[in-house]
């Protein structure tokens, strides 16, 4: 089975003043959600800092497909997962060409319930990026690196 993906962007505007002068803000929807996305360029090609950017919203696209798929590993294999929480980062050298993101970079802090295996859960962390379909899809490197705790408040 073939899994397809929508989104609806709109720009309105007018490029005829030359590329200093157009806007670069723009609003998504990603169907059946009606949740509209206020997004424009990053502010270093002439974006509005108040919204969110392509370049983000990829960083957070491969930050939450790690996220989803290390609760379903950790689910599966029955350890408790009491929160997580990450703080990606994406790398687009200025020099690269074609210009692009090279690495994302994601450091989630991990925290498991009292007893658990932290080898087992570092190498759930490891399964997981094995099988995080939007990291399979980047040519950029994805790298993880995990920090677990566990609860010893049980």
């Amino acid at each position: 089975m073939t899994h397809t993906y929508e989104s609806h962007l709109v720009w309105d505007g007018s490029t005829g003043a030359g590329y200093r002068h157009y806007s670069r803000s723009m609003r998504a929807v990603a169907p059946p959600s009606q949740v509209e996305i206020p997004l424009s360029a990053d502010p270093k090609f002439l974006g509005d800092p108040a919204r969110v950017n392509p370049e983000q919203l990829l960083v957070m696209a491969v930050s939450s497909c790690q996220l989803l798929s290390f609760l379903a590993v950790a689910a599966r294999q029955g350890v408790d997962v009491l929160s997580y929480e990450d703080d990606a980062v994406g790398s687009m050298p200025g020099n690269a060409s074609p210009m692009r993101i090279t690495e994302i970079t994601l450091a989630p802090q991990i925290l498991v319930a009292a007893r658990t295996d932290v080898a087992l859960v570092e190498k759930l962390v490891q399964d997981a990026h094995a099988y995080c379909y939007i990291a399979n899809s980047l040519s950029a490197s994805v790298t993880v690196t995990p920090t677990v705790s566990v609860d010893h408040h049980e």
